[in-house]
């Protein structure tokens, strides 16, 4: 939630936005009105979406191509890697992630814990999105049937309420919705000067950063993050290199159950890398689903369970699961950056 203060701050940069851009001579509302309502209908969208999918995850980070199999449920997502490079996991390596995975979805405090923080980042990416109206000065561009073109760069009346509205701040580029749907289809941007941190003494990010989001209509009325790419550089403290550079595709999404637990989540994942175990992940490939729209009651528990050395299963955190999270690639950017401050790993799953 937000604080009074920022709340008034926002509401008056969107005010000043509102007012310096009138009704539009074709009856459209001010641009920056008009993101306003996109993004309230994203996030009411969001917040009564309770579906559940499987699928098809492949990110490309550090020049390490992974592909997994993900599955969501009630208890948070499970995601099973099938590939790295192209390359299916020796038996041996197999085994050994098989037994400390398996310790992890039978650890709750663990998947609590894991839901408690996938949480938090979803409810900092909201209020992200919602400074977008006062952070950016949208302008329309062409219109493409149902898509319409917003172009954005900086709001210099807007206050700086934290170090990711920084970021948000210096954005410059372009936004693609769906004007009958008012949903969000594409952000690109780059950052048009550096982000400082502390007064540039805790870090920075250099000038010319850029970012590619993308999401797609996967069933009728149902939105999901398709693709993400993000390349950003900067300095931290004590002069360690900042560098984000991740690409992510998610594809092939079937329908599961909304009330889908862990276990037959775990199941089911299962049963769809067993299928899928032949086929080479150096091209994308379709395949049958074991989860038909019509058919996904929960009698996946009823299979053959796999074999300790078989169940490469793991409850995590998938950065980019979450829509508003995905479209404001913000959080990871500043996430990251602390983290080079700190010296610490990235916690991504």
């Amino acid at each position: 939630m937000f604080r009074v203060t920022t709340a008034l701050v926002l509401a008056a940069s969107l005010l000043f936005a509102s007012l310096s851009s009138a009704q539009t001579s074709d009856g459209r509302p001010p641009a920056n009105e008009f993101v306003r309502q996109i993004i309230d209908n994203e996030l009411q969208a969001e917040k009564n979406d309770h579906s559940h999918w499987m699928l098809r995850l492949e990110t490309r980070k550090s020049g390490t191509t992974e592909v997994r199999e993900v599955v969501e449920t009630k208890d948070g997502d499970l995601d099973w890697l099938i590939s790295v490079n192209g390359e299916p996991l020796p038996e041996d390596q197999r085994r050994e992630r098989g037994r400390g995975l398996q310790r992890l979805i039978n650890n709750p405090a663990e998947l609590k814990k894991s839901k408690r923080e996938t949480d938090e980042d979803q409810a900092r990416s909201q209020r992200l999105l919602k400074m977008l109206p006062g952070a950016l000065v949208f302008e329309y561009g062409e219109q493409r049937g149902d898509l319409v073109e917003l172009k954005f760069k900086p709001n210099s009346h807007f206050r700086l309420p934290s170090h990711e509205a920084a970021v948000v701040h210096a954005m410059e580029g372009v936004l693609w919705v769906n004007g009958r749907q008012k949903r969000l289809v594409e952000l690109s941007g780059h950052l048009t000067r550096p982000v400082k941190f502390g007064g540039g003494l805790l870090g920075h990010l250099d000038a010319g950063g850029h970012f590619y989001v993308k999401q797609e209509e996967v069933q009728s009325g149902y939105w999901e993050l398709a693709v993400l790419d993000v390349d950003m550089k900067g300095k931290a403290l004590f002069f360690k290199t900042i560098g984000v550079q991740e690409e992510m595709k998610r594809s092939m999404f079937r329908r599961v159950r909304d009330d889908l637990t862990a276990a037959q989540g775990a199941n089911l994942l299962y049963q769809q890398v067993r299928t899928t175990s032949k086929i080479s992940f150096k091209t994308e490939t379709a395949v049958s689903s074991h989860c038909r729209r019509d058919d996904c009651s929960g009698r996946y528990d009823s299979s053959p369970r796999p074999s300790d050395s078989d169940k490469l299963l793991v409850i995590g955190r998938c950065e980019w699961a979450d829509t508003a999270a995905a479209l404001i690639i913000v959080p990871l950017i500043v996430r990251e950056a602390f983290r080079s401050m700190r010296g610490r790993a990235c916690g991504c799953c």
